[in-house]
């Protein structure tokens, strides 16, 4: 089984399964718990967190980060910070994991999310805190001046399109990965959050497909720190075709089995009608393409009534919480 090292200032190191309960009591004056992934960024993690102890943040929030198996010293930048607690894989595991296992440690309902690669600023913190006594998720949305990968920007396009389509509404910055959640909310939907790049983007929408309210703040993006990204063009564009596959079954498979039925049932029909009237029958191929019409139509009924019951499920484990 695999298990995760939970540092302390002063305390033992121990490995012990992702899902297991913080042994240390919960410090009262916590207002919420910052969690940052960190994977080979010695040096921006660092800086990172000078910034958070500049401002005093760590006197009224629980700093994790939460090492996803670096090899270049990561772990060791982050020790040199009393007041951070490090959380570590053993290997590496994927963005979404990190931010998985940062969320299962959080002692706080309030739980924020920052990259530690030096480009998200802490200054929309407390703002971010502050607005999760409202709504139970909050997106730092970037402004025309942050820097973004430019060879994520048609898979971005991409996948907004995509999700926009199937939830009937604008989309905030749904990738951002400067954003706070409610714990006990995030939890009641982590089953349906992938382990990779893609934990932000599908956090948002199925948030938004349960009904929830949201609340968006600007930030600036500032340029990554130390290594350049592991953003890889075919690679990545892959896995962008996959989660936008992924994301059309998970959230609303009928509004894509629907119109393809519909065009293969019109296709069929048509053909069969011009078959019987210039051959006097009907072509194989006509019948084909009703026959396949048919299957789609009932294929996306059963994988939206899959895709209703599994959000239900959700939606009652939150109102349990």
């Amino acid at each position: 089984m695999s298990g995760i090292t939970d540092t302390m200032p002063g305390a033992l190191q121990a490995a012990r399964p992702l899902d297991a309960p913080a042994s240390v009591a919960v410090a009262p004056a916590f207002r919420a718990s910052i969690v940052i992934p960190v994977f080979n960024e010695r040096d921006a993690i660092a800086a990172t967190l000078r910034e958070l102890q500049r401002r005093g943040l760590q006197e009224r929030h629980e700093i994790i980060v939460v090492d996803d198996g670096s090899t270049d010293g990561s772990a060791k930048a982050v020790e040199g910070f009393a007041f951070a607690r490090l959380v570590r894989h053993t290997t590496n595991r994927g963005y979404g994991a990190a931010l998985k296992t940062g969320l299962r440690q959080a002692r706080t309902e309030k739980v924020v999310f920052m990259d530690g690669d030096g480009q998200h600023s802490p200054d929309g913190i407390e703002e971010i805190v502050r607005l999760l006594d409202e709504y139970p998720m909050v997106i730092g949305e970037r402004g025309p001046d942050s820097r973004q990968d430019r060879s994520r920007l048609l898979g971005k396009w991409l996948v907004r399109i995509v999700g926009e389509y199937l939830l009937g509404q604008k989309l905030p910055d749904f990738n951002s990965g400067f954003r706070g959640f409610r714990k006990s909310a995030l939890l009641s939907v982590l089953g349906l959050l992938p382990s990779g790049f893609s934990f932000s983007t599908t956090s948002t929408l199925a948030f938004i497909k349960h009904g929830y309210e949201y609340a968006t703040i600007p930030i600036h993006v500032s340029p990554r720190l130390g290594r350049p990204s592991n953003v890889r063009f075919f690679r990545d564009g892959l896995k962008t075709a996959l989660l936008v596959l992924r994301i059309t079954m998970l959230f609303n498979p009928l509004k894509i089995f629907c119109p393809a039925s519909l065009l293969f049932g019109i296709l069929g029909v048509g053909w069969g009608l011009y078959g019987i009237a210039a051959a006097g029958r009907v072509p194989n191929s006509a019948v084909l393409m009703v026959v396949l019409g048919m299957f789609l139509f009932f294929i996306g009924l059963l994988a939206d009534q899959i895709s209703l019951l599994h959000f239900a499920s959700d939606e009652r484990a939150y109102v349990s919480r």
